[in-house]
């Protein structure tokens, strides 16, 4: 029996009663940079150099209160954003957060992901963040989305990882179990949640999970909500990942978190075993991975439309030749001391800083010829997310 239709009200339920994420609301633009949500920083990343052009076309797919579109609006001020979304309470939260912020207007449209053929035209740009393990049939999601990403387009996806939330799993089981015929109720749940870990001894798994990792966000009931009394959630390891980016008929470019994917953090202290890592397939690989660290509770990852034209700068003469630019997501320049993409302090050397100061206007090889610095130094900044480089 199809019961899709049942979730997807069901979620929607959810989501008027809960609308989520419960941000909130400011008449400032949204803080931060989450350079996953700038189309110059995320096509960088993707493809090794700044994007041929910026008045792009996005979808913010499942934008819920509109977080995501606020940063994608602000953060993208030539492109233009449609945001869609099940539930019209949470819809309505977007629009007053953008007006709010001063955000110029998206195309907001009450619509499920299923349906985005309805849209109009192609996305340069899809955005689609905690939606699809929420989906009765997140495959039929991803394909709706594929369907509507251009030729040469990218799109970001975050779902969760069961390995990570085993707890949350367990928790959301007893509290269905003690609702009974109340399942449903979304304020009864979070109420009955709460009792739970109220009642529970300290030294229960679940209450300490809770308490090291969630119990700031889960203040607020919305959060607690989306969390523990969801009606529909599917969680992935990486071999039934890879069976959902499979059937989207899209290319994987990569995680975008690539720190956590890895071996040496984990098995630095062994080589040998580094070494016999060697063998493994790319999927093997990051399967070893979220089984030696089962903290991993989701995965962020682009996908692209072939064709994504990349450039590893391997040729140096066509290094040489690229004009570099500052990266947006760089923080607290001009300084030797700057935030990174991640904010995690970097420490530039002197030739470092002097070569970011000439960026912008020359090239590479010009830079260099009056900076102390190698390609290799180049490639370092690069890798860092520090610079954009345009082909000549």
């Amino acid at each position: 029996m199809d019961t899709t239709p049942d979730i997807s009200a069901a979620v929607r339920r959810l989501y008027d009663t809960f609308p989520f994420p419960p941000d909130p609301l400011s008449d400032e633009p949204p803080p931060g940079y989450n350079w996953r949500w700038s189309w110059p920083d995320a096509y960088n990343f993707c493809t090794g150099q700044k994007p041929p052009k910026l008045d792009i076309r996005i979808l913010d797919a499942g934008c819920g209160t509109g977080s995501s579109t606020d940063y994608l609006i602000h953060l993208n001020p030539e492109a233009s954003v449609t945001a869609i979304d099940l539930s019209e309470g949470a819809l309505k939260v977007a629009q007053e957060r953008c007006r709010r912020s001063g955000a110029r207007e998206a195309d907001f449209r009450h619509l499920s992901l299923y349906d985005a053929a309805e849209l109009e035209g192609e996305f340069d740009l899809i955005n689609c963040v905690g939606v699809l393990h929420h989906l009765p049939d997140p495959i039929r999601g991803i394909q709706a989305l594929a369907a509507k990403l251009a030729s040469g387009g990218l799109m970001h996806i975050f779902v969760y990882a069961e390995l990570g939330r085993w707890e949350i799993q367990l928790m959301q089981r007893a509290i269905g179990l003690l609702q009974g015929p109340q399942k449903g109720d979304y304020p009864d749940g979070v109420k009955v949640g709460r009792q739970i870990f109220a009642s529970l001894p300290e030294n229960n798994r679940l209450v300490k999970y809770e308490k090291q990792r969630w119990a700031g966000e889960n203040q607020r009931d919305e959060c607690f909500a989306d969390m523990y009394v969801h009606p529909q959630e599917i969680d992935y390891n990486i071999e039934t990942l890879f069976e959902l980016i499979d059937a989207s008929g899209l290319e994987f470019i990569g995680f975008s978190n690539p720190g956590y994917w890895q071996l040496e953090r984990l098995l630095g202290k062994a080589p040998e075993l580094i070494e016999r890592a060697q063998g493994l397939t790319e999927r093997e690989l990051y399967r070893l991975i979220e089984l030696l660290d089962t903290e991993i509770t989701h995965y962020e990852f682009f996908l692209g439309k072939k064709p994504v034209n990349k450039i590893d700068w391997s040729d140096d003469r066509a290094l040489l030749a690229a004009i570099p630019e500052l990266s947006g997501c760089m923080h607290g320049w001009p300084s030797q001391q700057v935030f990174d993409c991640n904010y995690q302090l970097l420490n530039l050397s002197s030739a470092e800083f002097e070569f970011l100061q000439a960026c912008n206007t020359k090239t590479v090889g010009e830079i260099l010829a009056d900076v102390e610095m190698g390609l290799d130094e180049v490639r370092s900044i690069l890798s860092k997310q520090l610079i954009l480089l345009t082909p000549s």
